[in-house]
């Protein structure tokens, strides 16, 4: 398989699932569950990494989202489930230097066992998993077109307005485009 990884290549994932509890370690050493990193009208997890270069050509577009889609009530959790021995870029102590360069808006969590990346079906970073009020998986998308580039002038923000739509209407879009990007490196 190449490095770059479609999510749906098992096919896609089932809407309507209800969110995978986790109690993981963030940059700030602080433990989050599940319950902690939901809003009161969804939540938003996105499994990512730092050496990917789809999450680094992402990462302004992501932390803008996310902080617009705070106010609407949709909390948000980043997680990176890679080996670390295989790709020291992803080490905890370069997830820290990168949220701290970056002010992450939201918790940056290591998923050291890979079991939560396992819960998720997660294949790839970044990865959007948007839940509503009720925790039931409601968006499994891209964030836009754009991939590792920004996207064209007057592209659709596919992540933000799927989100936003959760917050207000409790229900995902009915065309949702799979995530791309560098495959999650398991370890052996």
């Amino acid at each position: 398989m190449s490095q770059a990884a479609v999510k749906d290549q098992k096919g896609p994932v089932q809407l309507g699932w209800r969110a995978a509890d986790f109690r993981l370690k963030d940059t700030d050493g602080k433990t989050w569950t599940l319950a902690d990193a939901r809003g009161p009208k969804g939540l938003l997890v996105i499994f990512m990494c730092n050496h990917c270069p789809y999450v680094k050509g992402a990462l302004d577009r992501i932390i803008r989202d996310v902080n617009e889609l705070k106010p609407l009530g949709i909390g948000a959790i980043a997680i990176s489930s890679n080996d670390p021995l295989t790709h020291p870029d992803d080490s905890f102590e370069n997830m820290q230097k990168l949220a701290a360069a970056k002010k992450f808006p939201f918790p940056y969590a290591f998923d050291e066992t890979q079991d939560i990346a396992r819960a998720y079906d997660a294949a790839c970073t970044p990865e959007f998993y948007g839940f509503d009020a009720a925790l039931k998986l409601a968006y499994h998308g891209r964030i836009d077109e754009g991939g590792i580039k920004v996207p064209p002038p007057g592209s659709k923000r596919e992540l933000f307005e799927a989100m936003k739509n959760i917050a207000e209407t409790g229900h995902g879009p009915t065309e949702q485009h799979p995530s791309i990007g560098c495959s999650i490196k398991w370890k052996r």
